[in-house]
């Protein structure tokens, strides 16, 4: 079977060069795709047991992969942003993962944890005679705190043939929902326990869907962090707090008006605050606003969940008065049930 083999690229285009197409090799490129995620409920406690309600979401990241013979093989890796500007770049030896550069960022040294774990999973992984050259490629920004982490693990797994899940638990840590939401085609229902991860699609499709929207705060927040800061204060979380945040779940998938939706999310925010212990974002910075506000994921700077009952614009430039331009109607982001494109989210904030 022929085989490109492929050299790097100029520093100036980023891109990988052909050169010769006269090699042979069984090896095929590939390419893989994960979602990106929000957790609209259960956020912090979803790890103690609660369901939670997650969304998949239109935009993700890809990874391909393609390969030339060698006899000293290097993996090669880029990574490029939404706008397609290189963000990342790196090499590693294969047999240990070494890395090859100086002064690798803390970026390079998650990326090499992560291709280490993958290794001690599935010790075939990446044993051949060749180069490899990857490119990973995002389709929202980076700041947006969407899952560029999760992703990458994800289309990594796929690659390497382990389980997702573990290589997640074993790296990042956290409940495994967003690896859930990576792979899914519909909102989901998740909850982990001692057996592991649960979750199955469930459809989430209000008749009010148009008066939710997503803003952006600005601020990205750390996933480890965030879980290291609540695992060190779970003592302070109730079995009927994880019971009421389960049954809240469950309420919303089958709430009729946008009112009853509205207390729900009320009552979510509160009990999340009181086991945290932590402001709910409407009481901190928008007490004059007339819907209400949910923090999604970890709370305290990545994106909320907002509802209304008037405009789309008067609920916009009420936030753009705030200082948030980053403002997105609930299906503009939100994958649904039976859609299958991908990164159709309008690009005016990403360019």
């Amino acid at each position: 079977m022929e085989r490109m083999n492929l050299i790097e690229g100029a520093a100036s285009s980023g891109e990988w060069q052909i050169v010769a197409m006269d090699m042979s090799t069984d090896k095929k490129a590939q390419s893989y795709y994960g979602k990106a995620k929000l957790l609209l409920t259960g956020e912090y406690l979803v790890l103690d047991g609660a369901q939670a309600l997650a969304l998949p979401l239109k935009v993700g990241q890809s990874l391909s992969v393609q390969y030339s013979p060698s006899f000293d093989p290097v993996l090669y890796w880029k990574s490029f942003d939404v706008n397609g500007n290189l963000w990342l770049e790196a090499r590693f030896e294969f047999w240990r993962f070494n890395i090859l550069d100086p002064n690798p960022s803390d970026e390079i040294l998650e990326l090499q944890n992560i291709l280490r774990e993958a290794r001690k999973q599935n010790s075939h992984f990446l044993r051949d005679e060749v180069d490899v050259f990857v490119e990973t490629r995002l389709g929202f920004p980076l700041e947006w705190g969407l899952g560029s982490s999760s992703t990458l693990i994800y289309n990594i797994a796929q690659w390497a043939y382990v389980s997702p899940f573990e290589l997640q638990f074993k790296t990042n840590g956290g409940s495994g929902y967003d690896i859930a939401c990576a792979q899914s085609d519909s909102p989901i229902l998740y909850s982990k326990n001692s057996s592991g991860p649960n979750w199955s699609p469930t459809l989430f499709s209000p008749q009010f869907k148009n008066q939710l929207y997503f803003i952006y705060l600005g601020k990205k927040q750390n996933s480890k962090r965030a879980i290291r800061q609540y695992l060190s204060k779970r003592e302070n979380v109730t079995s009927e707090q994880v019971k009421r945040i389960s049954a809240i779940t469950q309420a919303i998938l089958n709430v009729q008006d946008l009112s009853a939706f509205e207390q729900l999310v009320h009552e979510h925010e509160k009990i999340i605050a009181e086991a945290i212990e932590r402001t709910p974002i409407k009481e901190e910075f928008f007490q004059d606003y007339w819907g209400e506000l949910k923090s999604l994921g970890a709370w305290g700077g990545d994106f909320a969940l907002v509802t209304s009952d008037r405009s789309e614009q008067e609920t916009r430039d009420y936030f753009l008065a705030k200082g948030h331009e980053v403002f997105l109607p609930y299906e503009q982001l939100a994958f649904g049930e039976g859609e299958c494109s991908k990164d159709q989210v309008i690009d005016e904030y990403f360019h």
